[in-house]
């Protein structure tokens, strides 16, 4: 299964689906020895055509890690001042300059973070990473804002709305649809953010999950069925 792209403003594009290291392996050193499991699923996620992996210096498990394509800016709320954040936005744009990224990338920024940072900024982040969810919509009026500035989305904790927020308005919503497309309910609720051109960040420690991910990209969700989703999870707001 290939995975869908997402096309950025220069031109190049990044994967609709991206597979994240998470916590679960956390290492308070990565000097410790090579955690074997890790190194499977990771093989198995790039024999599945998983292009777009998410990893953290703070998980201890990048040793050997001298380039990455998205170098992220992880938290706004460490700068204690809006001139802090600007300094710091400029010194990861030197992450470009040095050939150690390709671009830089930002999370957890909502909309004053960023007009603090476009003040200042020669290298525009391309991304920005929320928990984004039918919950959880922050796109519904921030989103097309940072588009106009050619900044996209990465989204996590896609599937609260059938993991942490039960019981919800769209619990029968999701079950019809996956259904009706003959699917499980994680399988509606990807399809329906990557429908909004939102990158999915999924993770596992589960084999036998990762091909839910192909399972997940197949349903293509008609006009109906996105805006059923999108409308019901506006009126029950849940952040995981």
């Amino acid at each position: 299964m290939e995975f869908p792209f997402l096309p950025l403003k220069d031109g190049n594009s990044i994967p609709l689906m991206g597979f994240g290291i998470g916590t679960a392996r956390y290492k308070e050193d990565p000097e410790n020895p090579l955690t074997r499991d890790l190194f499977d699923i990771l093989k198995a996620t790039i024999e599945r055509h998983f292009r777009h992996i998410d990893v953290s210096n703070a998980y201890g498990t990048e040793k050997e890690l001298d380039y990455v394509d998205l170098y992220l800016l992880h938290s706004p709320y460490l700068a204690k001042k809006p001139s802090s954040l600007q300094q710091i936005s400029l010194s990861v744009e030197q992450v470009k300059a040095s050939g150690r990224g390709k671009y830089f990338r930002v999370s957890n920024h909502q909309r004053p973070h960023i007009e603090e940072i476009l003040k200042v900024a020669t290298i525009m982040p391309v991304l920005n990473q929320l928990e984004f969810h039918s919950y959880l919509q922050c796109a519904h009026e921030y989103l097309p804002w940072r588009r106009a500035y050619g900044v996209e989305v990465t989204g996590f904790n896609g599937l609260t709305p059938i993991t942490k927020a039960r019981p919800g308005p769209l619990d029968d919503i999701i079950a019809e649809i996956a259904a009706r497309h003959q699917v499980p309910g994680n399988a509606v609720l990807i399809s329906w953010q990557i429908a909004q051109n939102v990158v999915v960040t999924t993770t596992t420690t589960k084999f036998g999950r990762l091909e839910d991910c192909a399972v997940a990209v197949q349903p293509k969700l008609s006009r109906e069925e996105q805006e059923k989703i999108t409308q019901v999870g506006l009126t029950h707001h849940f952040r995981a």
